[in-house]
C-alpha cells in the first residue's frame, strides 16, 4: 500500500507507544493501544469516527497525556516532561497538521509558515526565505502575501503542511489532513506530503477514515472502540 519509493526505516522505532489508556468521563478513548512509528515511514491510523484515532495522535505528539501507558521519543519517555518542553518539541522535532490547517487568519501565508522558525530563534529574514522555499515545494509559491481566507482550501492545507515541515521535524502528525477538501485537492495534498516526507526522511503519522488516503502509507493500524483491531504491513 505504498505510493512511490519506500524509505528505509531505522532498526528501532522513532516513537513508541505501549499500552496507552485514555478516558474522557465514562468514555474509554484508548484501551491499551501499542504502536510504533519508525523514522522515514508513513503510518496510517484508520477506523470509524470515535475509534480513538485522534486521541492516539494527540498522545503521541505530546498534546494529551495518557492516563496509563507510556510514549517514548528516540527512547526517551515523554511522560514527566513539563508542558514547556513538550511545546518546544512540537516547534522543533514534531510537526502537527489538523483537518482545517489552523493557520493564523491575521497573518500572511509567508508569516504563518515562517512562524515556527522565528519562535525557535531563527532570524526573520532567514525564516521567511526558508518558508518561501517550502511554499514552493508544496506548489503555493506566489501566494505568500495572501491571508489564509483568501486561498482555496487545498492551497491553505498545503501551506499548513509547509509550516509543519519548515523546521525539519523528525515526525509529522497529520489529523484528517484531507477531510475538509474535495477529492482532487485531497490527492494533491497527499501527493505533496508523501513526496516531501520521503525526500526528507520524515516519519508521518496519518489519521484518516479514507481508504484512498491510507493507501499512501507504508503501514496501517486500524482502531476499533479504542483498541487495535488490525495491523497491515505493505
Amino acid at each position: 500500500m505504498t505510493n512511490g519509493d519506500t524509505h528505509e526505516a531505522t532498526a528501532g522505532p522513532l516513537i513508541a507507544a505501549r499500552d496507552l489508556v485514555k478516558t474522557y468521563g465514562r468514555t474509554e478513548a484508548l484501551r491499551g493501544v501499542s504502536v510504533d512509528l519508525r523514522a522515514g515511514e508513513i503510518l496510517a491510523v484508520t477506523g470509524a469516527s470515535g475509534s480513538g484515532k485522534s486521541t492516539l495522535l494527540h498522545c503521541l505528539a505530546g498534546i494529551v497525556r495518557p492516563d496509563a501507558g507510556s510514549v517514548t521519543y528516540s527512547g526517551r519517555p515523554l511522560e514527566g516532561l513539563p508542558e514547556h518542553r513538550l511545546s518546544e518539541l512540537r516547534r522543533t522535532d514534531f510537526g502537527v497538521v489538523f483537518q482545517f490547517g489552523q493557520l493564523i487568519p491575521e497573518l500572511t501565508v509567508l508569516d504563518n509558515v515562517s512562524l515556527p522558525l522565528i519562535l525557535a530563534g531563527t532570524a526573520r529574514a532567514e525564516a521567511r526565505a526558508r518558508a518561501g522555499e517550502w511554499l514552493e515545494r508544496f506548489g503555493v509559491r506566489g501566494q505568500e502575501e495572501l491571508r489564509p481566507g483568501e486561498m482555496s482550501g487545498g492551497q491553505a492545507q498545503r501551506a499548513a503542511l509547509a509550516r509543519a515541515l519548515v523546521s525539519g521535524p523528525k515526525a509529522v502528525f497529520a489529523d484528517e489532513p484531507t477531510g475538509a477538501l474535495d477529492s482532487l485537492a485531497g490527492e494533491q495534498v497527499m501527493t505533496a506530503l508523501a513526496r516531501t516526507a520521503r525526500e526528507s526522511g520524515t516519519a508521518v503519522l496519518l489519521v484518516t477514515h479514507d481508504a484512498q488516503v491510507a493507501a499512501y502509507a507504508d503501514r496501517e493500524v486500524r482502531l476499533r472502540d479504542g483498541a487495535v483491531a488490525l495491523a497491515v504491513t505493505a
